[in-house]
């Protein structure tokens, strides 16, 4: 039995639509702890908690169905998926717990191969895996909940851009295209081995360069494609300006959202943000790579257009994809435009 058989979705391509989502956040009460320094009312990557004047905690969790065959592999990816959240707001991961749902029909060494993808990209990431709960599913699914530390004075917001900054997207797009086409058969080996290559790369190595640098904001583009989290990046006082040619495109993910192999979610997101971006002089194509939901994408990142030549050199030291796509102006009608 193998995983993908099970699945009718997978990745972060499986996450409840934006519009679906916010609609039902603003039913729920909204908690004024005065050591709360982010909660969900701001859509951020993670919550922070202040513990005192020089410590917060950052907690996060994320758990999806598989988009590989490769049970390794699949857990490789959840890992760094859930990790990157911590390293969006400016922390250090200290330790996780598995989240796990598993077919009770699926043979066990499935899910021993998973954990073991996970526990790898746990140690990379330099934090202690410490326990975590299952459950039987019809679905298999695997994620972390985890914890990470940050100053309460050096959280990176995903809101908190500002006028003149540059924009460095550290990671290709189309890995949701890419997927699509794996699922159809069409995919070739090289781009297969692009896309999972970006979706195990863990998002440390990119944050970890940032603390250096005066960065205003920053957030990673997952479920929700580019241009959403752009949008939630612009806030109500700004607008992002992206240059389409700029953008870093996994090869072949182009040429599939040409073939109309976009997903479900890629729908979603674009009926989510159509009327906040203006992409009318785009093709149906490139449109497509924009609302792309991409598993373990890469941090968007908004800093003084002064420093971010500098910083995106760092950065691409050890991850050559990354780019410089757009910069930050002052408000105007859409919160995001793709030139």
């Amino acid at each position: 039995m193998s995983l993908l058989s099970n699945c009718t979705s997978g990745g972060c391509g499986a996450k409840i639509g934006p519009a679906e989502l916010a609609e039902q956040l603003k039913k729920l009460p909204l908690f004024h702890d005065p050591r709360l320094v982010t909660g969900f009312e701001s859509s951020d990557d993670a919550a922070v908690y202040r513990l005192g004047a020089d410590t917060a905690i950052i907690s996060t969790v994320d758990f999806f169905p598989p988009m590989v065959e490769a049970p390794h592999l699949f857990g490789q990816i959840a890992a760094a998926n859930a990790l990157s959240d911590v390293y969006a707001m400016g922390g250090k991961a200290i330790c996780a717990l598995n989240l796990v749902c598993f077919p009770q029909k699926m043979d066990q060494e499935i899910l021993g191969q998973i954990l073991l993808g996970g526990a790898e990209k746990v140690a990379e990431a330099g934090a202690a895996l410490c326990g975590g709960h299952s459950i039987y599913d019809h679905e298999p699914k695997y994620g972390l909940a985890v914890t990470g530390l940050v100053h309460p004075d050096k959280v990176l917001r995903n809101n908190t851009c500002a006028e003149g900054d540059g924009l460095i997207l550290t990671k290709a797009l189309g890995v949701g295209l890419i997927m699509s086409a794996v699922r159809a058969g069409l995919a070739k080996d090289e781009e297969y081995a692009a896309a999972t290559a970006s979706m195990t790369r863990l998002n440390k190595y990119a944050a970890e360069k940032l603390a250096a640098y005066p960065v205003n904001a920053c957030t990673d583009v997952t479920g929700f494609g580019l241009l959403a989290h752009a949008a939630e990046m612009a806030g109500s006082g700004h607008s992002l300006t992206i240059n389409f040619d700029s953008l870093p495109c996994l090869p072949g993910a182009l040429g599939y959202a040409a073939d109309y192999l976009a997903t479900a979610a890629g729908q979603r997101n674009r009926n989510h943000i159509a009327a906040s971006a203006d992409f009318s002089g785009l093709s149906p194509a490139q449109q497509e790579l924009l609302f792309d939901p991409q598993t373990s994408g890469g941090l968007l990142i908004s800093l003084p257009l002064g420093q971010a030549e500098k910083l995106l050199a760092d950065i691409q030291a050890d991850d050559p994809g990354a780019a410089i796509i757009g910069m930050v102006t002052a408000r105007q009608e859409h919160a995001v435009i793709v030139l």
